[in-house]
């Protein structure tokens, strides 16, 4: 499979089916809200319906820190309520659970599961309707897969926590999903590191705490030393689905560009179909035909209710976004208004009034690796920056109200891409400020766990964003 299901920054999905209905989490890291819910009721397409953490009472202050924040969730429904555990990695009192009787929320105030450090944590129940925490943990006395009996209730340990399984020897064994399989418990693993050496491991036991025997084929699905187009594949999560059949969901990337190759978008979420054969989960990666989608929206901000598409590092969109009327979204500093990037190939414009300050339009992966336009009012300047080396590149006389425009255009030597900045006039024609390497806006090179967002960064006092469109530019002709 090479199309990914949920393109762009989608990492670390969590599936689980109610009826005939799928819902599905990914990890949000520094951004808010925090954990993108979708549903669907075929697998292949998507609908974003909400976040699962809105509310500061929810999060931790991050500040934004790049790929800090919320690491990876589990998405489960259990007696009529979804449940929902991650970990917010700036929380010291554990893993954070909470509830909602409706995925698109609202979701409940959470409980913590104190003394569980580490990453990944995962919810089951037994057959007794008990529920299981296992989390990959970093405690020094604890270090490995581990699980414990809790109330989801309270956060409360019903016993002390013990290991499980640690993999079968590859790097950072992590992203513990298990499941009660035909008399079986499945622990399900991510390991090899999310790199390129990412790999989907399990092992079967039949009691829950263990022994667990590992599979005879493991890993079960990876793209290691392949010349496959999508990369770094692991962190899967299995679902039995309406018909019977079963699915798994997992991360991967598309890098391109001349050797390391270069991700941009961040790690996505593709789909696989799942047989069990013998006992043990055979991936079959072309069961499902998935199509390029296009992924174009046009926002006016007609009403006051942001999109869900749009996010910020650190703090909520609310906390810096005032809406005085249809495409008057007026902005204050301090923080950066998203969206994903969705594409290999797009086109972003943004139509902005200045006059009350000055504000940037800008492609991203954090605030050390961005490419930009920065309009005062009466001009406009592009800037890149790499790590320490910020350059104004170029600079063009522009009034107040203005048209910007950030393109990804196809690679024509060794980068993944070309970045075009842009300024659009008002006759349409396109200034181009110039175009840049867009291996320097990818995780190889800026490191993290995150993806390339597009937006509108207020630098002082005011600025109203008018207009924001974006285009899936896959088959088109590139001028």
């Amino acid at each position: 499979m090479t199309v990914p299901i949920i393109p762009g920054f989608h990492p670390d999905p969590s599936v689980c089916r109610v009826g005939g209905t799928y819902y599905l989490a990914n990890s949000s890291f520094e951004y808010v809200p925090g954990v993108p819910i979708r549903r669907s009721t075929d697998l292949v397409t998507w609908e974003l319906v909400g976040h699962a953490l809105t509310r500061p009472g929810q999060l931790a202050p991050n500040e934004g820190v790049a790929s800090g924040g919320i690491f990876a969730p589990t998405l489960r429904h259990h007696d009529g309520r979804f449940f929902l555990v991650t970990t917010n990695v700036h929380e010291p009192r554990g893993h954070l659970i909470v509830t909602a009787e409706d995925p698109a929320g609202p979701w409940s105030d959470p409980v913590y599961v104190a003394g569980t450090v580490g990453i990944d944590p995962d919810l089951c129940w037994d057959d007794a309707g008990v529920c299981h925490l296992t989390w990959a943990s970093f405690h020094p006395a604890l270090t490995g897969i581990a699980s414990v009996p809790i109330d989801p209730g309270t956060g409360a340990m019903l016993a002390e926590p013990r290991l499980l399984w640690n993999g079968t020897g590859l790097a950072a064994p992590e992203g513990p999903h298990l499941y009660r399989v035909g008399g079986w418990w499945y622990l399900m693993l991510a390991e090899g590191g999310t790199e390129r050496g990412h790999a989907v491991t399990i092992a079967r036991a039949r009691a829950l705490e263990g022994p667990y025997e590992p599979a005879p084929a493991n890993p079960i699905l990876t793209h290691r030393s392949t010349t496959h187009p999508v990369q770094n594949t692991g962190h899967g999560d299995l679902v039995e689905c309406a018909d019977g059949s079963w699915a798994m969901v997992y991360l991967g990337v598309r890098p391109r560009g001349k050797t390391p190759q270069f991700h941009v978008n961040g790690r996505e979420t593709f789909l696989a179909g799942v047989d069990w054969v013998d006992g043990w989960p055979v991936v079959d990666e072309n069961r499902f035909a998935i199509e390029p989608g296009d992924n174009s929206f046009t926002d006016g901000f007609a009403t006051a209710s942001l999109h869900p598409r749009w996010v910020a590092p650190g703090a909520g969109p609310e906390t810096f976004t005032q809406w005085a009327g249809p495409a008057e979204l007026v902005l204050t500093g301090g923080r950066a208004l998203l969206t994903r990037a969705l594409d290999e190939q797009w086109t972003a414009s943004a139509s902005l009034d200045v006059s009350g300050g000055t504000a940037k339009f800008v492609v991203r992966l954090d605030d050390r690796h961005w490419y930009g336009l920065t309009a005062d009012g009466e001009s406009v300047t592009a800037t890149v920056v790499i790590g320490p080396a910020v350059r104004a590149v170029a600079k063009v006389a522009s009034g107040p109200r203005v048209s910007l425009r950030i393109r990804a255009l196809p690679g024509v030597s060794q980068e993944p891409d070309l970045l075009e900045l842009s300024v659009v006039r008002e006759d349409g024609r396109a200034e181009v400020l110039g175009s840049f390497d867009g291996r320097y806006l990818s995780t190889e090179v800026a490191s993290g766990f995150t993806g390339r967002m597009i937006g509108v960064e207020v630098l002082d006092g005011t600025a109203t964003l008018r207009e924001f469109r974006y285009s899936s530019d896959v088959g088109t002709a590139q001028p």
